[in-house]
């Protein structure tokens, strides 16, 4: 089966997360899935200091691609921060966030996109 290419935007983002160490990076394609967006990029981070670093990063290389977020929230707390592009919800838990929430299971019939097609 055909997939389709990851556009450049959402591979700044997973670039960006990895550059800041971001953990466990998953990215779904929601494309068939959900009408609200495309793809999700979910990870963790160590501590709400890192998931700031991990925010302002992705920020960082998206406005210089010409995209900027529509809503941001959580960025204070740093448990769960939630940005919200249109074509990428990214999503920055804490270790306990992310098991208490557990997107992946949720939406377990969306695609995981390899790393090597994230890149």
């Amino acid at each position: 089966m055909k997939h389709r290419a990851v556009p450049e935007y959402v591979v700044a983002a997973v670039e960006a997360a990895e550059e800041k160490q971001a953990v466990d990076l998953v990215l779904l394609d929601l494309g068939e899935h959900a009408s609200f967006t495309d793809y999700f990029l979910i990870s963790t981070a160590r501590n709400p200091r890192q998931s700031q670093a991990i925010c302002d990063e992705i920020d960082h290389q998206l406005a210089k691609a010409g995209c900027k977020a529509k809503h941001l929230e959580g960025y204070h707390q740093g448990e769960w921060i939630l940005m919200d592009y249109g074509f990428l919800v990214v999503h920055i838990f804490s270790e306990k966030a992310r098991g208490f929430y557990d997107l992946e299971r949720l939406w377990r019939t969306a695609r995981k996109v390899p790393r090597e097609e994230a890149r």
